[in-house]
């Protein structure tokens, strides 16, 4: 017993280490977008693209981590993409110019999507593997290395402005957490639903097609990711355009809805196992929707900051419960669902700022509301397996 118990906690350190991995490595060039920003001389359209090419990458890398997850399983694949990761922020402290820069950040974007299904594999494994949730706290623990990214490059660059002395600490840093991982990641991933996959899966001219479920659990990480991304680009710019927030609110709106996110996925592995994954999701996105669209009706800054709080704590579940169910379909369905995720993502901000120009910001966030009550839609026609199932 003791034994299974240590082994459980062995392999729940090793997947956490690669979330906090993931997310401190992007946050950790993201957080100097500035500094590369002057020393290549950009502009405001260059660095426009220079964004887009690494969402791009990721979004776009689905077909080439389906086939790298079968040939070399999650756990090599997440060793091999954290390698090249750690490579990408070197690179970024000395590229000469931007059309090398345009590569480099897309190759980050590719090897972002690699690691993303990977860990997602790791993570839904071990939840079959000792019949417990996890997969919500290894995303809060994604969003613990975003934070303490902001940090170090917040206390480095108190220092040194040098990229090479802050992406060179961080790459150490990543390093390290490498090193935690290596003898705790699972060698088995989990086997797709093959009853779910017989049935309902089709072949055209020997290309396998997704399935129905699969394109619903897409649907869903696409508009639960533009709802989380909208909130993080525009809850600041509302409060202090739309709800006439004093300037020192305006921040206020992302940090309400990051430390709530936070809360529940530390939280929400419990609520899993009380009520499972259906529940939790579909009235999670329902309270998301509902409580921001109240806020939108109702105006002034406390509705809106608790409005705000809906959002973060409802929408919060979301991405790890269909991840652990898309895993169940296998990695092309895991990597397809992984792939429309980071499209919401990217494509959200842009969404709500085309609404918001043609009609008002109001309206815009609006939409957010509606996205998050779309995936409570979307997950009606989502069979999330129990612990029981697996």
């Amino acid at each position: 017993m003791f034994r299974v118990r240590d082994e459980y906690r062995r392999s729940q350190v090793a997947i956490a280490a690669l979330f906090c991995f993931l997310g401190f490595q992007y946050a950790t060039w993201v957080s100097r977008i500035p500094a590369l920003k002057t020393r290549l001389d950009l502009s405001e359209a260059e660095l426009g693209l220079l964004l887009m090419v690494c969402g791009a990458g990721a979004a776009v890398s689905f077909p080439l981590v389906a086939v790298l997850t079968k040939r070399l399983g999650s756990r090599r694949l997440a060793l091999v993409s954290a390698l090249c990761l750690g490579l990408v922020l070197l690179a970024l402290a000395i590229t000469p110019n931007y059309p090398v820069t345009l590569l480099i950040v897309c190759c980050d974007g590719i090897a972002v999507g690699c690691l993303n299904v990977a860990m997602n594999a790791q993570a839904a494994a071990l939840e079959v593997k000792y019949r417990r949730t996890t997969m919500a706290r290894m995303h809060a623990t994604f969003s613990a290395g975003s934070l303490f990214a902001a940090l170090l490059a917040s206390g480095v660059t108190t220092v040194s402005s040098a990229l090479i002395a802050h992406f060179g600490t961080a790459t150490a840093l990543l390093a390290l957490l490498v090193l935690v991982t290596r003898n705790g990641l699972l060698t088995e991933d989990q086997k797709p639903a093959t009853e779910t996959e017989s049935s309902e899966r089709k072949r055209r001219g020997g290309l396998t097609l997704p399935t129905r479920v699969t394109i619903w659990m897409g649907l869903a990480m696409a508009f639960g990711t533009v709802t989380e991304g909208a909130m993080n680009d525009w809850s600041a710019l509302y409060l202090k355009d739309v709800v006439n927030a004093a300037a020192e609110l305006a921040p206020m709106g992302i940090a309400v809805v990051s430390v709530m996110m936070v809360l529940a996925r530390v939280f929400a592995d419990g609520w899993r196992t009380r009520w499972g994954d259906a529940r939790i999701v579909r009235a999670g996105s329902a309270l998301a929707g509902a409580g921001l669209a109240l806020a939108l009706l109702v105006g002034g800054v406390v509705p809106t900051l608790l409005g705000f709080a809906c959002v973060g704590l409802g929408i919060a579940a979301v991405t790890p419960c269909v991840y652990v169910a898309a895993a169940r379909q296998g990695s092309d369905a895991l990597a397809l669902v992984a792939a429309m995720g980071t499209t919401g993502l990217l494509a959200g901000p842009a969404m709500i700022g085309f609404i918001a120009s043609g009609t008002s910001l109001v309206w815009g966030m609006g939409a957010v509301a509606a996205s998050a009550l779309v995936v409570s839609l979307c997950t009606t026609r989502i069979r999330f397996p129990a612990l029981a199932d697996a």
